[in-house]
């Protein structure tokens, strides 16, 4: 527990750091955070029967990210979009040569990688830009909430857990911690509505709903991958946390979904 908590209070402070010292450090951080989160992804689906091509898979993600950053800035770079198609063809290409037991899964797998790792992240720093500028608040808030919902789903599970959520993907999750966690995640936004004035009460209690259940889900999604891959923890970068798809497997369903509903609500 101490090892988990000295983890989580330096990662915590460097992500806050990003987000607070402005643009270049926020978007230089999470391109740096992705591409370590996508190598740790390409080292966990690896494996005797899989054999997903990483050079491939990170050159096809650093254009995602590029993209996505262009997106944020608003000034969509089409050659970029564009070039992301020989990319994904030289992936196909390159599986003929390989002589591999498992072409297309290897293929899938190479393309998953991205799309799962980089898209999230992606779309996470297009919260930043919604206004037009760079703005803190609607990441920053994100990420609070998600963690609240995290806070309250372990303290809430630990305390009166008793029913499983989904036992088959994650034995240990129950009902009492999902709720657990959205009521904390609720009273969160509440109060980030009083300082985070960029949306009001409402706004951020939805995005608040849409924090706990996306990235509950999410988690759920993570869980099912290692378990289809034998495996507990995604890595040992963090120490006490596992790895850092465990720590962003939450934002990956919620930053999109949020986004979304910034976007168009």
């Amino acid at each position: 527990m101490k090892t988990r908590a000295i983890t989580a209070f330096f990662f915590g402070t460097a992500m806050l750091a990003s987000l607070l010292l402005g643009e270049t450090v926020f978007l230089t951080f999470y391109f740096f955070l992705s591409m370590a989160t996508l190598f740790e992804y390409f080292r966990l689906v690896g494996s005797e029967q899989y054999a997903p091509q990483l050079p491939s898979g990170i050159v096809l993600g650093t254009l995602l990210f590029r993209i996505f950053s262009s997106i944020a800035q608003g000034s969509l770079e089409y050659k970029l979009l564009a070039l992301c198609i020989p990319v994904v063809i030289l992936i196909y290409i390159v599986e003929l040569y390989r002589k591999t037991e498992k072409p297309f899964q290897n293929i899938a797998l190479t393309i998953l990688g991205p799309v799962y790792v980089v898209v999230p992240f992606g779309l996470y720093l297009c919260l930043a830009f919604l206004d037009g500028t760079f703005n803190f608040q609607y990441p920053l808030g994100l990420l609070l909430l998600i963690w609240a919902n995290d806070t309250g789903a372990y303290v809430f599970g630990v305390k009166f857990g008793k029913n499983r959520l989904f036992e088959r993907h994650s034995p240990k999750k129950s009902w009492e911690g999902f709720f657990g966690g959205l009521f904390i995640t609720l009273v969160a936004a509440g109060i980030l509505s009083q300082y985070f004035t960029e949306l009001n009460l409402n706004n951020w209690l939805i995005v608040g709903l849409i924090a706990s259940v996306a990235g509950t889900f999410g988690d759920l999604t993570e869980s099912m991958l290692k378990r289809s891959l034998n495996t507990k923890d995604s890595g040992g970068l963090l120490p006490g946390h596992g790895g850092l798809l465990d720590r962003f497997d939450s934002l990956f369903f919620a930053a999109p979904l949020v986004y979304f509903y910034l976007l168009f609500f």
